[in-house]
């Protein structure tokens, strides 16, 4: 019991530790969280990756693409040890 004692505590005083610079004036609480319960990833891209690809859509583009020609490269390996 005293361990929950102290845990409440600690969560009252984080509450006060927001720092003033952070501003979520705008922001909506959940926004995300039906997406994220369905197994949504994040990603971290580097700095010289996320200049190429500023966004969502344009990432997922790019790796659809890559996708496509990876399935087609698999096809023609496999027809070829077929025919070999």
């Amino acid at each position: 019991m005293k361990e929950n004692n102290m845990s409440r505590k600690i969560n009252r005083k984080s509450k006060d530790d927001m720092r003033p610079e952070y501003d979520f004036t705008g922001g909506v609480r959940g926004k995300f969280y039906k997406e994220y319960m369905r197994g949504a990833n994040v990603v971290l891209l580097d700095p010289d990756v996320a200049a190429v690809f500023p966004d969502a859509v344009t990432v997922n583009n790019a790796l659809r693409s890559l996708a496509q020609l990876a399935k087609r490269q698999i096809k023609r390996r496999a027809r070829k040890t077929k025919t070999a």
